[in-house]
C-alpha cells in the first residue's frame, strides 16, 4: 500500500517528529509513506494522501484529480473556516460560541469583544478586543481577510480539545492559558488529560459523523459550571499535547486507522 504525507515546507519542519512517527508506524503495517512539501506532486499510483496542510484548494484539487485523501477536502474547507464551523454547529444543535462575520468596528456590538481571522489557526490572528482602538488596529493589521467576532466568555482561559479518529475518540486534553485568555499548548499553555462525559461524547461524535472526517481535533471553551462551547474544529491538527498526556501514539492510530479504511472501500 503506497501513500503520501503532504505538508507545506515550514509545517513539515515544525511536526518533523510526528512525521518521523508516521513512518515508522507506516513501515510496521508494510505501507510506503512518501513526505511531500510546498509544489511537490503525488505520485499517480498513490493509493491515498495524508493531507496536513490548510489548503482547501489544493485538497479538492487532488480529490478531483481520484486520490484519496485523509481528510477529504470538503473537511479542511469547513475546519478552516471559523463562521463555516459555526454554521455548522448550529445546524447540529450543538451548542457554540455565538459567532458573526463583521468587517470593520461599524458592526461591532459592545465591548470586551474577540476578533479573529476565519482563516487564522494555532490561537495567532486572535484579539480580546477592548475598545474602538483595539479593533481598528486588529481589523488594519489583517487588511483584506475576512473576520468573525465572537463575545468574550469566561472560561478561565481553559479549553479542551478532543481528539478524534473516525468517530472514536483518540483522547482529550485541557488546556490552560498562562497570562492569556488564549490556552494553546504551542502559546505557552498547560495541559492536563482530560475525561469527557458520555454527553460530551456524543456531541464530538455527532460533529464527526456530519463531517466524514478522519482525523481531527474539536475544541471547545470549558465554561466555570461545567458546560462547554464548540469553538474550533481543527484540521490538520497537531498532537504534541496529546504524546504529552497519554499514553499512545497517535501516528500508529492513525495509520492502522488509514490501512483499515482503505482495506474496507476496496472489499465495498
Amino acid at each position: 500500500m503506497k501513500g503520501c504525507l503532504y505538508y507545506s515546507s515550514a509545517e513539515a519542519k515544525r511536526n518533523n517528529g510526528f512525521i518521523e512517527d508516521l513512518i515508522r508506524s507506516a513501515n510496521r503495517l508494510n505501507m510506503d509513506l512518501t513526505v511531500l512539501v510546498d509544489e511537490e506532486q503525488p505520485a499517480k499510483d498513490s493509493n491515498f494522501i495524508l493531507f496536513r496542510d490548510r489548503h482547501p484548494l489544493l485538497s479538492s484539487k487532488w480529490e478531483a484529480e481520484g486520490f484519496r485523501l485523509f481528510n477529504r477536502s470538503e473537511v479542511n474547507r469547513i475546519a478552516n473556516d471559523k463562521y463555516k464551523t459555526f454554521e455548522l454547529a448550529a445546524l447540529l444543535g450543538v451548542p457554540a460560541v455565538p459567532t458573526k462575520k463583521v468587517n470593520s468596528v461599524q458592526h461591532l456590538p459592545s465591548f470586551p469583544i474577540v476578533l479573529k481571522t476565519r482563516d487564522g489557526h494555532g490561537g495567532h490572528e486572535v484579539c480580546l478586543c477592548q475598545s474602538i482602538e483595539e479593533a481598528e488596529s486588529f481589523f488594519a493589521e489583517h487588511s483584506g481577510r475576512q473576520f468573525i467576532s465572537q463575545p468574550y466568555v469566561e472560561s478561565n482561559s481553559t479549553d479542551i480539545r478532543v481528539f478524534m479518529i473516525g468517530n472514536e475518540i483518540l483522547g482529550a486534553v485541557k488546556r490552560t492559558g498562562q497570562d492569556s485568555f488564549k490556552s494553546n499548548y504551542t502559546l505557552g499553555g498547560s495541559v492536563e488529560k482530560y475525561s469527557l462525559s458520555a454527553e460530551q461524547e456524543k456531541e464530538v461524535q455527532t460533529i464527526t459523523k456530519a463531517l466524514k472526517s478522519d482525523y481531527i481535533g474539536i475544541d471547545f471553551l470549558l465554561l466555570p459550571d461545567g458546560r462547554w462551547l464548540l469553538n474550533e474544529v481543527e484540521d490538520p491538527v497537531g498532537a504534541r499535547s496529546l504524546y504529552i498526556t497519554h499514553e499512545v501514539s497517535p501516528a500508529w492510530e492513525l495509520m492502522k486507522y488509514v490501512k483499515s479504511k482503505l482495506e474496507d472501500e476496496v472489499i465495498g
